[in-house]
């Protein structure tokens, strides 16, 4: 599989970039805490990706800011 991300970025750390509040459930809980037991169960995979692969076979590498500096910069709000 081939990934274009330049990095690994956890959920928290986004939504602390963002200034959203974010909290751990258990995944009983997390069910009522989205929109859909879909979303609960998509947002509790801890599923990391690598652009490893992709670098490697396409001679591909990231030429924009990172995830958190472009946050930051406030193009998300």
């Amino acid at each position: 599989m081939l990934h274009g991300a330049a990095e690994n970025v956890p959920f928290r750390r986004i939504a602390d970039g963002l200034g959203l509040p974010a909290v751990s459930l258990p995944p009983e809980e997390a069910a009522g805490h989205f929109a859909s037991p879909f979303t609960a169960t998509v947002h509790g995979f801890d599923a990391p990706v690598s652009s490893v692969r992709t670098r490697e076979l396409l001679g591909w590498a990231p030429r924009h800011p990172a995830l958190l500096d472009d946050v930051a910069g406030g193009d998300y709000l």
